[in-house]
């Protein structure tokens, strides 16, 4: 899941950033509506988490903007503004949920999965392929009931290739999901993990690269 962290207090959205990355989230993090905007035209997020109260264009006008040109976004509001009818509005211009600050981060983590199973085409809370079972709100994956140790990084590549369903995806598709936007384009991150996952996954191999094309997930062993 990569997610936008919009949140003008430098020491929470640090927090959150650093909190979700356990999680093996890709976290980017904005200070302001413009920024968020822009960081919204060139990235494809998953989620969106957005303070209201922002310096120059104000989160209500982040959160309009972002239901327009990228409805497939899941927004949720983190504010401290709690009354009922704060609430009605920002579900109203766009939002999608809505969270009151001071929160429990592990409800936030839930919500941010709920929020991502809702994005786009719906998906199981459970992933299941050929043998390999993966529950993204737990971090909990096995192959043919051996569970595995993964990292977030591995973690976060699997999930994307059972959510793909066979289908090829590029290194340059898992870069931009699995991690955030200070990830190096030319770097070997994204082959490095492969091949670890590749490993941990064991035999018969599933994890197979098309030349020059990407990686997918057999449909069999």
């Amino acid at each position: 899941m990569r997610v936008l962290v919009v949140e003008d207090e430098v020491f929470l959205a640090e927090a959150l950033q650093s909190g979700l990355r356990r999680e093996g989230m890709a976290v980017d993090i904005a200070h302001d509506g413009a920024t968020a905007l822009e960081c919204v035209a060139v990235n494809e997020y998953d989620v969106l988490v957005l303070d209201r109260d922002l310096p120059g264009v104000h989160g209500d006008e982040v959160c309009r903007q972002t239901a327009s040109a990228r409805p497939e976004c899941r927004i949720l509001m983190l504010t401290a503004a709690g009354r009922s009818a704060d609430k009605v509005d920002g579900l109203r211009i766009g939002a999608d949920d809505y969270l009151v600050k001071p929160f429990d981060f592990p409800e936030l983590v839930a919500r941010l999965h709920a929020l991502r199973r809702r994005a786009g085409t719906a998906h199981p809370p459970v992933l299941t392929h050929a043998g390999l079972w993966l529950d993204p709100a737990r971090r909990d994956a096995r192959r043919d009931d051996h569970s595995l140790r993964l990292t977030r990084k591995e973690f976060a590549v699997l999930e994307l290739l059972l959510r793909a369903d066979g289908a090829v995806l590029s290194a340059e598709q898992l870069l931009e999901k699995a991690w955030d936007a200070h990830a190096d384009p030319f770097t070997n991150a994204v082959r490095i993990t492969i091949s670890t996952l590749r490993r941990k996954l064991g035999d018969p191999p599933i994890l197979h690269t098309a030349t020059g094309v990407g990686y997918y997930l057999a449909a069999s062993p």
